[in-house]
């Protein structure tokens, strides 16, 4: 399956890879992702994240504590018709990043192993691409262009507001783990699912995402 470059697509490569997809059966190729190769955790790589529920343990009866980040609930994204509920994400027995099952293909995952959205570091949204149910979130996000709104929202209603910056085609053999997982002094959202053309097991051989910062 060919991809059309877009102006601001970029490839690079760098580190171990932190997804795979699978092919279901011969006759079905998947595109949405799944973590079926070793790779290092993104924990490892990640400095001190931002996790929803992790109060400041510096605080005291003089520096009270700050405000707990609220979990992500849902994601917008107008310029692509995406409107999803977001579930949480952890991490594989293998280290690697989890991604939502494949009957819940339409919805997004958040790894909670790194930011809450629109706080200090990267927080990475995973969807997938296509499953065995058919076309599923993240099916446009190729498609996305710079500048787009991405909209999330937490738990008690408030809305973040993200833009995009960039968006890279990485090989799943060169996941840029460090810039995607590694730490950054941004308010900084990352967005994952597969992409690219399918190898002789009907996996797709890329990695597609889409870096964005708090507007």
């Amino acid at each position: 399956m060919s991809r059309t470059t877009q102006p601001f697509r970029r490839r690079r490569t760098a580190l171990l890879p932190a997804y795979a997809c699978l092919a279901l059966t011969a006759l079905t190729a998947l595109t949405g992702c799944s973590d079926t190769s070793p790779s290092k955790s993104p924990a490892a790589v990640a400095q001190t994240p931002t996790t929803a529920g992790t109060p400041d343990t510096e605080a005291t009866a003089e520096s009270p504590a700050k405000p707990v980040a609220q979990a992500p609930v849902h994601v917008t994204i107008p310029s692509l018709g995406v409107d999803s509920d977001i579930m949480r994400l952890g991490l594989n027995t293998d280290g690697t990043v989890e991604v939502p099952p494949a009957d819940k293909g339409m919805t997004v995952g958040w790894y909670t192993g790194g930011s809450v959205p629109g706080e200090p570091g990267p927080a990475v949204l995973i969807g997938h691409n296509d499953t065995r149910f058919g076309r599923a979130v993240f099916h446009d996000l190729k498609k996305i262009a710079k500048g787009a709104d991405i909209t999330v929202r937490d738990e008690k209603g408030t809305e973040v507001h993200f833009k995009v910056t960039v968006r890279e085609t990485a090989d799943k053999t060169a996941f840029p783990t460090a810039r995607v997982y590694g730490p950054t002094d941004d308010r900084a959202l990352r967005l994952i699912t597969c992409d690219g053309a399918f190898d002789a097991q009907g996996h797709p051989v890329d990695n597609l995402i889409v870096y964005a910062t708090r507007s």
